[in-house]
């Protein structure tokens, strides 16, 4: 599981011209991905990763200013650009895989009591976002790990 956490001053998602997830205030965006081999351990790792992670100002995480979290998932962070020009995604697990980790990964984020804002799973989204810094950090747990 991986993914891009980038501090913000505010973030927002827009499906089919409406807002479905934003936060006005400091907090992170969070974009993941879900690889093969993902399950359950993985999204609970990133969720108290995310949640206890001290990239706030100064050094402060969600858990001690109870800032918002917007997660968007994101299956082009397991994208493979190494060889030729076309991308492959045959490391990024499919919607019936990926779909109920993303949710665990916000989910576990609810029940550590952070206020969680959401994309939608795989729609076409716009993601807007003012960033803090900037600072964006890449977070990656390995089923192997």
């Amino acid at each position: 599981m991986r993914a891009v956490v980038q501090r913000v001053l505010s973030a927002s998602v827009t499906v089919d011209g409406a807002v479905v997830g934003a936060i006005d205030e400091p907090g992170l965006l969070v974009l993941l991905g879900v690889a093969h081999g993902d399950g359950t351990d993985e999204a609970e790792w990133m969720a108290r990763k995310i949640r206890d992670l001290r990239i706030l100002r100064d050094e402060r995480s969600v858990a001690d200013t109870g800032a918002a979290v917007l997660v968007v998932s994101q299956f082009t962070l397991y994208g493979d650009a190494r060889k030729g020009r076309r991308p492959s995604w045959t490391r990024a697990a499919p919607g019936p895989v990926s779909e109920p980790l993303y949710d665990a990964v916000c989910a576990g984020l609810e029940r550590l009591g952070t206020r969680v804002e959401r994309g939608v799973f795989g729609a076409m989204m716009e993601v807007a976002s003012v960033n803090d810094g900037p600072f964006t950090v890449l977070l990656e747990r390995d089923p192997t790990d």
